[in-house]
């Protein structure tokens, strides 16, 4: 009787722990990787006449009956009944059922929970750019997936942070402004070195794009302009080379022109000398042969020069 009894217990109890399992789909209970941690389930009066089972995905990790332990460890149970989990892993997860009966196999209390591994969060990096009117600020973590972030500006808590940038005004920077981020997840909290950010406020009214735009386009204006002029230089040297073949062009056809001109008369001119009257020619008279007895003042028949001028060719008039 006692034994059917007992049978009868056990098949309770695994249905109710199967109604239960089908309502915990949900994590209950957040553990780290390599962390070990309590499971929370609390029963006051545990002593050695209960049955203790624990349970991890149907699978039985401890049991103790009558004081007795059959499975598992008993330094691992704590005096109300919870089991240690030590160096959980991710195949730790998963649902975990316990349940306590009295002596005569009825049910003195049951617990499920569903257990849900993951890595701790890493340190966070904070770095912060200079803007135009204002410091950003962002949290640097390597997964970010899944985590809370917030920030802190001298040790206070900005509520309303929950992003992973931050942006300040800089007139709110004139005194100094420590800024630090934090990152969380449901097993661990890491925060990143304090950060005092040194932002000057820029003295123009435009924007740095605006400045660096109107810049290029300076630099490119003086490109073009310096273009231009050496083009317009080297065309002004151009034309002044092709006016200078062009004088000296004209200046060398004047001067063949202005020879032509002295060495190419008219072909015959006529050319009135003076020959020298021979002092014998009062006295033999024109029997001299080889002079010429003349008056004073003959005119001499045309003579025909060549171009050159070195042969004179007389004509008899």
């Amino acid at each position: 009787m006692a034994c059917f009894i007992a049978t009868f217990g056990l098949i309770l109890l695994l249905g109710l722990s199967d109604l239960s399992a089908g309502n915990s789909d949900t994590c209950t209970i957040y553990a780290a990787v390599g962390e070990s941690t309590t499971l929370p389930f609390d029963f006051k009066g545990l002593d050695k006449t209960h049955s203790l089972r624990w349970t991890h995905n149907k699978t039985i990790i401890f049991n103790r009956q009558k004081g007795k332990v059959s499975t598992g460890k008993p330094d691992d149970i704590t005096a109300t009944g919870s089991i240690l989990l030590k160096n959980i892993k991710f195949s730790s997860t998963g649902i975990y059922e316990v349940s306590i009966l009295h002596s005569n196999v009825t049910l003195a209390k049951s617990w499920t929970g569903h257990l849900c591994v993951m890595d701790k969060a890493s340190m966070p990096q904070l770095s912060y750019v200079c803007d135009y009117n204002a410091v950003n600020l962002k949290c640097h973590v390597a997964k970010h997936q899944g985590l809370v972030f917030s920030w802190t500006l001298n040790n206070k808590t900005l509520l309303s942070e929950t992003r992973q940038t931050l942006s300040i005004s800089l007139s709110q920077l004139k005194e100094e402004r420590n800024f630090s981020c934090s990152v969380a997840n449901k097993v661990s909290v890491e925060s990143s070195e304090t950060v005092r950010p040194t932002c000057k406020a820029h003295l123009l009214c435009f924007k740095p794009q605006t400045v660096m735009a109107v810049k290029v386009g300076g630099a490119g204006l003086i490109f073009l302009l310096l273009v231009s002029v050496v083009a317009l230089c080297c065309c002004l040297r151009c034309n002044k080379t092709q006016m200078n073949f062009r004088d000296k062009g004209e200046l060398k056809m004047h001067s063949i022109k202005k020879q032509e001109a002295e060495f190419v008369n008219p072909e015959y001119e006529t050319i009135d000398l003076v020959v020298p009257i021979h002092p014998l020619c009062p006295l033999f008279g024109a029997g001299l042969q080889g002079s010429w007895c003349l008056s004073p003042a003959v005119t001499v028949p045309e003579v025909e020069y060549t171009p050159d001028r070195s042969q004179v060719h007389h004509r008899d008039t």
